[in-house]
């Protein structure tokens, strides 16, 4: 039985190749990027399965509009997946304001709005899945990287409570978190322009990741989103990459630990 499925961040990447995917099996896909042109090849490949539009995650009236448009053209929407979004490697002193608005109004801010914005659509359906793409990223951080992680972190943070006040409605949530995956994505990363204090700093991250550091494949991750849209009920996490599963266990065993080391002094600020 075929799917529809509505993504957004389909210009390149894992985007472009889930939307490729999903057309392939015979799925109706609601593909929406910045540059509509680029999937002009896949709307004469696919009539009828294929609905396009321009959409910048970071623009709120876009998102709700666009959202609208799909649900009454799809009649049906089952999967929704947020997978918008954009890097820049720098230490955080070196960042700009603009780097600033503009990577937590794409990959925070854009998630948060497009949850919302399908949620009365969902919830008139009775079910549905919300499928947010995170990352390990948003379990541990990389110096360099300090602002995409917090992007993560937030949306990790979001949904953690939102898959709680939807569930009631028959709409599951699932974070996709993948490893280093082999993606266009380092490529299309920005860079701050180094600081003189920062420009020998050992553990500042530039975004210069070689082939061996990116160890997970875009197709199995992609392949593993297509599993997870079809099963009746996800895991609220899904972690991707044996470098995503080794390096989050061991950030999250470090904080417990550390929690744990304070157990006796955490009292101190109990009422009498």
């Amino acid at each position: 039985m075929s799917r529809t499925w509505f993504i957004t961040g389909t210009s390149s990447g894992m985007g472009r190749e889930l939307t490729e995917r999903l057309l392939e099996r015979g799925d109706r896909v609601a593909a929406t990027l910045r540059r509509p042109d680029r999937l002009s090849e896949l709307v004469t490949r696919y009539p009828g399965q294929l609905w396009v539009r321009e959409l910048d995650v970071a623009n709120n009236a876009q998102i709700v509009e666009v959202v609208d448009e799909a649900f009454a053209a799809m009649g049906r929407i089952d999967v929704v997946v947020s997978n918008a979004g954009y890097g820049v490697f720098g230490a955080a002193e070196e960042l700009t304001d603009d780097d600033v608005t503009g990577i937590i109004d794409t990959n925070l801010t854009g998630s948060i709005r497009l949850a919302r914005a399908v949620t009365p659509h969902l919830r008139r359906q009775g079910s549905g899945l919300i499928m947010q793409m995170s990352s390990m990223g948003g379990h541990l951080s990389f110096p360099g990287f300090a602002l995409y992680n917090s992007s993560k972190w937030g949306v990790e943070g979001f949904f953690e409570a939102f898959a709680d006040e939807v569930q009631p409605f028959g709409i599951r949530t699932i974070l996709i978190e993948p490893g280093v995956v082999r993606t266009p994505f380092f490529d299309a990363a920005g860079r701050a322009d180094a600081l003189p204090a920062y420009e020998n700093h050992p553990g500042i991250s530039r975004g210069d990741l070689s082939s061996d550091e990116m160890r997970d494949d875009q197709t199995k991750v992609v392949l593993a989103m297509i599993e997870a849209g079809d099963m009746a009920d996800p895991p609220r996490r899904m972690l991707l990459g044996t470098d995503a599963y080794e390096l989050v266990t061991d950030a999250l065993r470090r904080r417990l630990a550390e929690a744990e080391a304070q157990r006796e002094h955490a009292a101190v600020a109990d009422a009498d």
